[in-house]
C-alpha cells in the first residue's frame, strides 16, 4: 500500500511535455488522412508536496506538429490547478472536472471541443491517476468498487436530461450491481476481448499485411482492421487478400478516417461489400450526424462506428439519438477524461449499442482498456460485440503497458490509469531537443 498522504498536500506544479516518436519512419498508424504520421503524447505530469511520490500522469494524443497547439493548451490550465488541495480534488473528481470544463474564460475557447477540451481532458484523467494510485488501485477496479450514487456524482448531466437523466442512471448502475464480483472474477480469469488494427496500415505493402493478418489469427483475434480511402482500386485488392488470408470467420472491419462525403462513402463501401466487412469506421465528418444516419440505413447489414474524434458527450447523445451508428467507440484522449466517458458509457447503455473504443495511439491501449473494464463490470455487464482496439506500438514505453493474451486485454494490476512513461523515455524523445530528435536535420 502507498504512503499514507498528507492531509494538506497540495498541487505544486502542472507539467506539460511535448513528445513525439518518429513513426513515419516505417509508415506505422498511417492512414488515409495521416499519411505520414509520429505517434505524439502532449504529456501531463501532476506534482504534488504530499511526500508520498505518487504523480498524476497522463497524455493527450496527436500525431506530431499537433502537439505544439496541445502543448499549449494543457499550459494554459496550471494556473487553475496548481495550489488546489490533492484530498480536495481526489476526494470528489466529479466537482474537480466541473470546474474545469464550466470556467467562463476556458469555455469560451471550445465551448467543450477543440484542443482545450483534450487539454482539460488530459489534465482530469491525471487527476484520476493520481487519485489511483493514492487508493492503490488501478482504474478501472477504482470505478468498479464505486456505488452507483459516487459514479452518477461523476458525471456532468447539463445537455444530456433529454436523453439521460441522473435517475436513468442510477437505474442503470444499479441493475449492474447484480454481478458485479462474478464479472470481475472473469475478467481476471479471461480479460476483456481486444481486435487488432495492426495490419491494416495504409503504408504497408499487401505482404506485410497477409504476414500481420495470419499473425494475428494466429494469436487468438477474431477481428482486424483495415485503413481504406485513398484509393479504391487499392482497397478492393487489399480487403480480397486480407479476406483471403484469414477466411470467412473472421471479422474484418473497415476505417476511412473521415475521408468521404455521403454519397461517396455509400458508394465505395458497396465495392467492397463483397468481402464482408464488419464495420466502417468514420466514413464521414464525425460531426455529421444526418450523414452517418444516411451511410448506416444505406450500408445496412455493415455497421457503422465512430467517435474517435468526437469531441463530446452531446454528439454522442445525438448520434444515438439519430440511429446514426451501432457502434460507439470512446477515445480516453479526445473528450474531457474520464467523467465524460463515464457519461458517454451511460449514455451507450441507455441505448443498448455496444462499446468499442479506439487506441489507434501511443498510450490510449493503455488508458482506455481501464474504462471497458469498469462498463463490462459496472455499466453494461457484458462483453458481447465488444473489442477493445489494440495496435503493437510503442507500449515499450510505458511503466505498465498493455498485456494481452490469446487476443485479450489483460487487467492491469498496477495503480493508476496506465499512461505514466519511463523516465528515460521521456528525456529521449521530447522534442526538439531529446536525442532521437536532435540530431535530425
Amino acid at each position: 500500500m502507498p504512503p499514507a498522504p498528507s492531509t494538506s498536500a497540495r498541487i505544486t506544479a502542472l507539467d506539460v511535455l511535448d513528445i513525439r516518436f518518429p513513426t513515419s519512419e516505417h509508415l506505422d498508424g498511417s492512414d488515409a488522412m495521416n499519411p505520414e504520421p509520429d505517434y505524439s503524447a502532449a504529456y501531463v505530469v501532476l506534482r504534488t508536496d504530499a511526500g508520498d511520490g505518487l504523480e498524476g500522469h497522463a497524455l493527450a494524443f496527436t500525431t506530431g506538429r499537433g502537439n505544439d497547439a496541445q502543448t499549449a493548451a494543457i499550459a494554459t490550465l496550471a494556473p487553475h490547478v496548481v495550489g488546489r488541495s490533492v484530498e480536495d480534488m481526489c476526494a470528489d473528481l466529479g466537482a474537480f472536472a466541473r470546474s474545469l470544463v464550466h470556467d467562463p474564460q476556458l469555455r469560451w475557447l471550445g465551448p467543450e471541443k477543440g484542443a482545450i477540451h483534450m487539454a482539460t481532458g488530459a489534465v482530469i484523467n491525471a487527476a484520476w491517476d493520481l487519485a489511483a494510485k493514492r487508493a492503490g488501485k488501478p482504474v478501472w477496479r477504482f470505478l468498479a468498487d464505486m456505488s452507483p450514487e459516487e459514479l452518477v456524482a461523476q458525471v456532468d448531466f447539463r445537455w444530456l436530461s433529454d436523453a439521460l437523466t441522473p435517475e436513468e442512471a442510477l437505474t442503470i448502475l444499479r441493475r449492474a450491481e447484480a454481478g458485479r464480483e462474478e464479472r470481475t472474477a472473469r475478467l481476471l480469469e479471461r480479460g476483456y476481448p481486444a481486435y487488432t488494427t495492426t495490419p491494416g496500415w495504409l503504408g504497408y505493402s499487401d505482404e506485410k499485411l497477409v504476414r500481420l493478418a495470419r499473425e494475428a489469427v494466429a494469436d487468438g483475434y477474431t477481428q482486424i482492421k483495415l485503413k481504406v480511402g485513398a484509393s479504391l482500386e487499392d482497397d478492393v485488392r487489399r480487403l480480397r487478400t486480407a479476406r483471403e488470408a484469414v477466411g470467412p470467420g473472421i471479422r474484418i472491419a473497415v476505417d476511412a478516417n473521415q475521408r468521404w462525403d455521403i454519397q461517396p462513402a455509400i458508394d465505395w463501401m458497396r465495392e467492397l461489400a463483397a468481402y464482408d466487412p464488419y464495420w466502417i469506421e468514420e466514413p464521414t465528418s464525425p460531426d455529421d450526424i444526418l450523414g452517418h444516419a444516411t451511410v448506416r440505413k444505406a450500408l445496412h447489414p455493415v455497421k457503422v462506428a465512430t467517435g474517435e474524434h468526437i469531441a463530446n458527450r452531446v454528439v454522442f447523445k445525438q448520434l444515438l439519438q439519430a440511429d446514426a451508428v451501432d457502434i460507439v467507440q470512446i477515445d480516453a484522449a479526445r473528450v474531457g477524461g474520464v467523467n465524460e466517458n463515464i457519461a458517454i458509457l451511460l449514455l451507450a447503455a441507455k441505448f443498448d449499442v455496444p462499446v468499442c473504443p479506439h487506441a489507434g495511439g501511443v498510450g490510449l491501449c493503455e488508458m482506455v482498456q481501464h474504462l471497458s473494464m469498469f462498463d463490462y463490470i459496472a455499466v453494461s455487464g457484458t462483453v458481447e460485440d465488444r473489442v477493445i482496439e489494440y495496435v503493437d506500438h510503442l507500449h515499450e514505453h510505458f511503466v505498465d503497458p498493455v498485456r494481452v493474451l490469446g487476443g485479450h486485454y489483460l487487467p492491469p494490476a498496477l495503480p493508476g490509469l496506465g499512461a505514466e512513461m519511463h523516465p528515460e523515455t521521456l528525456k529521449e524523445y521530447v522534442y526538439p531537443d531529446g536525442p532521437v530528435w536532435s540530431g535530425r536535420g
